[in-house]
């Protein structure tokens, strides 16, 4: 009962204090503060639940006995993370977007190609990651090649097709002044069509940071050697060491978020002058 009633102070003392934040003037800190308040709180409640009501840790452990994993795992948990994240998350991201950026710019230069490549983007696309993944496993082998290559199919269109609309979002005015200028193709690309597209260009790689993790992990069930983040979560459920399995979902969430915010910085630095970057 002391556990429970833990967990019910902690929702009503987290609850007060975010309030009281939603009640203070918008700032930077007020921002920050909010989601960390909030997500002590989701972590208190769940250990006051846990161990209130006794749920067997094979079910759901307990917050402090992931955390204990996390500290006692470092170094493989660092194996795994280089494996998955660094080998095959950020090399098929790198990949997949820069081809799908630069197939991009050929659609946009000749307009035929919109109409032979988009559909058939559309159609890999719609393709289950689930079904794609063993037979890109048997195609590059069984290291981060083949995770790299799932990761290219997944974020591969949805940064086509982001950029491609981006580069369509300058207006007729805008580009008759440039003609008016005597400006040829790629001088207009350059000066105009490019900068008004980086907020496109940014959103698809900000679905990309996401699609690229998840591409990565699910392709590591499916054949991989004994390391990686999707080979540790699969081969630990079997052995019921669930306290292993949150430790790698805690690290692949970290590293989803910190690449997301990495990219969100770099949205807000280029493209400042957009209405959604100011206050």
């Amino acid at each position: 009962m002391i556990w429970l009633g833990f967990a019910v102070v902690a929702w009503i003392v987290g609850m007060a204090v975010n309030m009281a934040l939603a009640r203070r003037p918008a700032g930077r800190g007020a921002a920050l503060a909010a989601p960390l308040v909030f997500g002590l709180t989701l972590i208190a409640v769940w250990e006051g639940v846990v161990r209130g009501l006794q749920i067997n840790q094979v079910l759901l452990p307990a917050p402090s006995a992931i955390a204990a994993r996390l500290v006692n795992s470092v170094d493989l948990l660092w194996v795994d993370f280089v494996q998955t994240v660094l080998k095959g998350a950020l090399s098929g991201y790198v990949i997949g977007c820069g081809a799908a950026f630069l197939i991009a710019l050929a659609i946009d230069r000749f307009p035929f190609l919109q109409r032979g490549l988009l559909p058939v983007g559309n159609f890999v696309a719609a393709l289950p990651v689930i079904g794609m993944a063993p037979i890109l496993v048997m195609w590059f082998g069984f290291d981060w090649q083949s995770k790299a290559a799932v990761v290219v199919v997944m974020v591969f269109f949805p940064m086509l097709v982001n950029t491609v609309q981006g580069l369509q979002a300058s207006d007729a005015m805008q580009r008759d002044l440039m003609r008016t200028y005597a400006a040829g193709y790629w001088r207009t690309l350059l000066k105009l069509r490019l900068p008004a597209a980086m907020p496109f260009i940014f959103n698809g790689l900000k679905i990309g940071t996401t699609l690229a993790l998840i591409g990565a992990i699910v392709a590591e069930f499916f054949g991989s050697p004994v390391k990686g983040m999707g080979f540790r979560i699969s081969t630990s459920v079997g052995q019921l060491a669930l306290d292993l399995v949150w430790a790698e979902i805690v690290v692949a969430a970290l590293a989803g978020s910190a690449f997301y915010g990495l990219m969100a910085m770099a949205e807000k630095t280029v493209t400042f002058w957009h209405p959604s970057q100011r206050k």
